[in-house]
């Protein structure tokens, strides 16, 4: 696994990466946006990230207008798809306040851009870019944003292996600072959804790109697919923010609140300490414990000096002494000549029998 520097923090097999995904959960408010980035940092963010696009350079108005109807998460939509993507928009003249704000707190600020402009516009300000999973086939921006020479996070969700493949051949022609993340593109919040999360992409990831950072964009509720994640080798995590999921708008629903986004931090770090490193040893905190429940052989009865061991001789029993022989050794004792006197109960030694 290779490492990587986003933003303040330099990520290794040893380290996470939160990122809160605000999104579109300000609601229009230039004070919320800015409350949900003091939020995301006292619960342990590690970035605060919003998405910048124009809403006529990101969906076709007529485009939804003629489709049958709304799908997926957006047939719960009040308003018509070209409307939601001008409520979430957000003004260019929010982002350096955004930046100064996140410096303030000490979280890293960054962004998902969504045309050209927007790159351009946000690039003074950010360390790193994301994209997201809608625009995997769009080589022509993320070939522009790889140009801008910083760590790129790319989501797969709702992509074939093939798209996959396609999008870092290319990228990893421009850069190694990258974090490629698995991803289910689905914001309906329903149970249903874990059938579909498909964790062990990562394993397959791994194995085609052994030097890459990975990481998981999720949108299932709680945390037991960031746990699972990292336990797979997922480092960068990244899940909706809000302050209260009962809130109107595309993405309240299924975010993260800052009790359980506080939850998930703690219990994910709990998890990165217990993954050790895969080699089996005796720890540090169990050597008291091997003493007082391992076994050593002890003889049954008082022996003595000259006599020849047998079976009925031994008995394994706690704790195991110091020099003591192990119960699986008894078959290379039998029939050796003790040294000197043994009383009952005590344990065997090099130095009692005659090797």
């Amino acid at each position: 696994m290779n490492t990587i520097k986003l933003g303040r923090k330099i990520i290794d097999n040893n380290s996470l990466y939160f990122i809160a995904d605000i999104g579109a959960n300000h609601n229009g408010s230039l004070e919320k946006a800015i409350a949900l980035i003091h939020l995301a940092k006292e619960s342990g963010a590690d970035a605060a990230k919003f998405q910048n696009f124009q809403a006529n350079k990101i969906v076709s108005k007529t485009g939804f207008d003629n489709m049958k109807g709304k799908l997926s998460h957006q047939s719960k939509w009040k308003k018509s798809v070209f409307e939601v993507y001008e409520d979430a928009s957000i003004s260019k003249d929010w982002t350096k306040v955004l930046k100064q704000e996140c410096d303030k707190v000490g979280i890293d600020y960054f962004t998902s851009a969504y045309d050209f402009e927007s790159v351009d516009l946000v690039d003074p300000y950010v360390d790193l870019y994301k994209i997201g999973s809608g625009d995997i086939t769009w080589l022509e921006i993320i070939n522009y944003i790889l140009d801008k020479n910083k760590p790129v996070l790319i989501a797969t969700g709702a992509s074939s292996n093939e798209d996959v493949s396609r999008v870092m051949k290319m990228a990893l022609k421009k850069s190694k600072d990258l974090v490629l993340m698995q991803c289910n593109t689905n914001y309906t919040g329903s149970r249903e959804n874990y059938n579909f999360c498909n964790l062990n992409v990562l394993k397959r990831f791994s194995i085609d790109y052994p030097n890459i950072v990975l990481g998981l964009s999720d949108h299932t509720a709680g945390h037991a697919t960031t746990l699972g994640a990292i336990a797979l080798g997922a480092r960068v995590i990244e899940k909706h923010f809000t302050n209260d999921n009962n809130q109107e708008g595309p993405d309240h629903g299924f975010a993260m609140n800052p009790q359980s986004w506080r939850d998930m931090v703690d219990r994910s770090y709990e998890l990165l300490l217990s993954l050790g490193n895969g080699i089996k040893i005796v720890e540090k905190n169990e050597e008291q414990s091997k003493l007082v429940q391992r076994r050593c052989l002890r003889v049954v009865t008082n022996l003595k000096k000259g006599h020849v061991l047998i079976d009925s001789d031994f008995i394994a029993l706690r704790p195991i002494s110091e020099e003591g022989f192990e119960p699986y050794e008894k078959v290379n004792l039998i029939g050796k000549e003790l040294l000197m006197d043994i009383h009952a109960g005590e344990h065997l030694t090099k130095k009692i029998i005659k090797l």
